[in-house]
């Protein structure tokens, strides 16, 4: 029976437990957005982490939401990230890039006057989003026409070549969130009447055309993709979960990707378990879960088989040595909220590990 510390091969890499760091949006990299001093410290620090993945990373100088996240859309990106990687492997460890661009989550003030796009002009409703100017509601996005479709997939495609610059051991496409390609994926949004709307097939085209994008760069054991069918962050919403997840999990499965990750609001809640399931039987690959669980409820899931590995987010945040901890069954450091994004090493890499 499988525990959180039995080794687990994904794909074309072997990781040495299945406690694995979920993508932190943590907005340190600045302007820039370039990785920095602060962001080597703090993701080598995880190091001992099964698997480490990346806040979402832009793939384009015009894909950002958050003030300060990081980029690998130029040489100078891909130098930056080479540092964090370095010191990660320095310390036995794996790392994927999550790779992602915003779509209708993003904001004009953001991205040099460029408006929004997603699958079709519907904003987010009832939301802000921080801007240089303060708070903003979020924009009309502009519908991407049938024929710029290719265009954002090269930007993935470049985007995951740059990160095998940088020396990462594999990409995950963001498919969550309702982001650009969750824009695409989810009917609450996506409204189109061409080969990339409407029926389930034509929805999940997006996705999978940047998969075998990433594929052609990496080849399929190194690539991963995260999906969220039923969190409704970012003003989300399906018709079709259960078909939208069986068709997506056939589809991947097909392709042989190193592994899926299912995104929760929360794990316990019964339609979530009823989705990972769908997830499990139609994936044959790794599949991993995410969704607030403890060491407890992690360590369960794994070991009646209902995933193969656990995602953790927010015991992340304050807990750079969380391997380490769960083994020993140490209370966790609690997370500061009021330091999640921005600013310097405080809230960020300064949490304190077992051996201080």
């Amino acid at each position: 029976m499988p525990t959180l510390f039995t080794p687990l091969q994904v794909g074309d890499i072997f990781l040495p437990n299945r406690i694995v760091m979920a993508p932190l949006t943590r907005v340190r990299a600045g302007s820039t957005h370039i990785p920095n001093d602060m962001m080597v410290d703090y993701y080598s620090q995880r190091a001992s982490s099964g698997l480490i993945m990346t806040e979402c990373t832009m793939v384009d100088a015009h894909a950002c939401a958050f003030m300060g996240e990081g980029g690998i859309y130029s040489p100078a990106h891909v130098a930056g990230w080479k540092r964090v990687t370095d010191a990660v492997h320095a310390r036995g460890g794996r790392i994927f890039m999550q790779i992602w661009y915003p779509g209708r989550a993003a904001h004009s003030l953001l991205n040099d006057g460029e408006q929004p796009v997603s699958s079709s002009a519907k904003p987010i409703r009832n939301e802000t989003t921080d801007t240089p100017q303060g708070a903003k509601p979020y924009e009309v996005p502009r519908a991407l026409r049938t024929e710029e479709i290719a265009r954002y997939v090269e930007m993935f495609r470049l985007a995951a070549r740059n990160a095998k610059q940088a020396d990462f051991d594999g990409v995950q496409i963001h498919g969550a969130h309702g982001y650009l390609i969750d824009n695409f994926l989810r009917d609450g949004v996506n409204v189109r009447t061409d080969a990339y709307g409407g029926s389930v097939p034509n929805r999940a085209r997006f996705l999978l055309e940047v998969t075998d994008a990433a594929i052609g760069v990496w080849g399929a054991g190194r690539v991963a993709v995260r999906i969220s069918p039923l969190v409704p962050f970012n003003d989300m919403v399906d018709s079709q979960p259960e078909a939208l997840v069986t068709h997506v999990a056939q589809e991947l499965n097909r392709r042989a990707i190193a592994f899926l990750e299912v995104r929760h609001e929360n794990h316990a809640l019964q339609e979530e378990r009823e989705i990972l399931q769908l997830a499990r039987k139609h994936f044959q690959g790794v599949v991993m879960s995410n969704g607030s669980y403890t060491r407890e409820s992690g360590e369960s899931t794994v070991a009646r088989g209902a995933a193969d590995a656990i995602v953790y987010g927010r015991p992340y945040i304050a807990n750079p040595d969380l391997v380490e901890r769960f083994a020993k069954q140490a209370l966790l450091n609690e997370v500061d909220f009021d330091r999640l994004y921005g600013g310097g090493p405080d809230g960020y890499s300064d949490y304190p590990t077992l051996a201080m």
